[in-house]
């Protein structure tokens, strides 16, 4: 995909149309292609959601809401980036559901050179402190970038340890929320040596659904992840695992099997990671590693107005289309190919389908294209 410049009206349409109710980054991407843009496609939501059996009125992101946000991260001293605009780290580009926008503050250069994420135990050992402190230090000599979720632990110690050659953050609230607090001399340290990214808006305070979703955008910005101490319930293992789906390379610490904090790791080891010694191997292997391009070349976004005259974007669904679809749907994610060919649907309506329905909170995307009803 080329770079692009998205004018500042286009912008403001792009952020009030992610902040809008149930509009995730895929529906969002699908819809911008739909309509030709995210003016057309704000102002098609409401039918689209009522369509999908919302029986309200759907939120919308107000101009005035979005443009208190854009003075809000100016403030800071950040900046609003979209897809495929500069700033925006090229290789969570190539994840299935990328966000759509993203606020960074620092230097926004190192989105851009090579990285690697490092993670692991928040209640990490002193021994693991070290050895992270010691694998970041040959990896940063090595060309690397350092990228983790500024978590207590492994987190911490790889951030410190990158400071003066380049790491990244990627927080779990707001650019401008500080988690832990023990981090905050941390945080700013980065924000003016290194790059903060946030997914969510200004005062978003992290949660616990958060988390899983700033450990995709640590793992898709990366070139690899390198897990140190991690239990077999772990938020590491989150990391390793997304990193797996999106083609990235897992490499991990073997530990001593007597401690619960290798058990993640040595799993990993048991389950085909790389096993990581030294920095060097990581270096080595990543020499020669490519990330696999999961963008379909004819999803490119359609920002113009423009629509491809080779595409057809005037899917319209029936109700009795919608609800052979609904009947084939359950709580148990199916593909999306599945649907489609079962239904014996046009592939645009089907689409549509699965739109209208997310807009309604009645569908669950999941990755690599697999769907499920919501819960009631």
């Amino acid at each position: 995909m080329a770079r692009q410049k998205l004018t500042d009206a286009q912008r403001l349409d792009w952020l009030r149309l992610t902040r809008s109710e149930n509009v995730g980054p895929i529906t969002f991407r699908k819809l911008i292609n739909q309509f030709g843009g995210a003016r057309a496609a704000l102002e098609a939501l409401p039918e689209l959601s009522r369509r999908g059996g919302l029986r309200r009125n759907i939120k919308i992101c107000t101009i005035e809401s979005a443009e208190a946000e854009i003075e809000t991260v100016q403030a800071l001293g950040a900046r609003h980036v979209a897809l495929n605009e500069a700033g925006y780290p090229k290789l969570l580009q190539h994840i299935d559901s990328p966000p759509p926008v993203l606020t960074i503050k620092g230097r926004e250069e190192l989105a851009d050179k090579p990285i690697l994420a490092v993670v692991g135990s928040r209640n990490a050992s002193a021994v693991g402190m070290k050895l992270t402190s010691n694998y970041v230090r040959e990896l940063c000599a090595g060309g690397l970038v350092i990228a983790s979720g500024l978590a207590r632990g492994i987190d911490t110690a790889a951030h410190t340890a990158a400071l003066n050659t380049g790491t990244i953050a990627v927080v779990a609230g707001g650019i401008d929320i500080i988690y832990p607090k023990e981090n905050t001399a941390l945080q700013h340290q980065i924000s003016e040596q290194g790059l903060l990214i946030a997914e969510f808006p200004p005062g978003a305070t992290p949660k616990s659904k958060h988390f899983p979703r700033r450990n995709r955008l640590v793992s898709g910005i990366s070139l690899g992840v390198l897990v140190i101490e991690a239990a077999l319930r772990s938020g590491s293992l989150i990391t390793a695992r997304l990193a797996g789906e999106q083609g990235r390379e897992v490499f991990a610490v073997p530990g001593s099997p007597l401690d619960p904090r290798a058990g993640g790791t040595n799993k990993l080891l048991q389950d085909g990671a790389q096993m990581a010694l030294k920095g060097a191997d990581i270096l080595g292997v990543l020499e020669t590693f490519s990330i696999p391009n999961f963008i379909d070349a004819q999803d490119d976004f359609i920002e113009d107005g423009e629509l491809d005259p080779m595409t057809d974007y005037s899917a319209t669904s029936s109700a009795d289309a919608r609800i052979q679809i609904v009947n084939l749907l359950s709580i148990t994610p199916v593909e999306v190919d599945e649907l489609i060919r079962q239904s014996g649907q046009p592939a645009s309506i089907v689409h549509m389908i699965l739109i209208e329905l997310e807009l309604a909170g009645r569908l669950i995307r999941h990755n690599r294209q697999l769907v499920s009803l919501a819960a009631s």
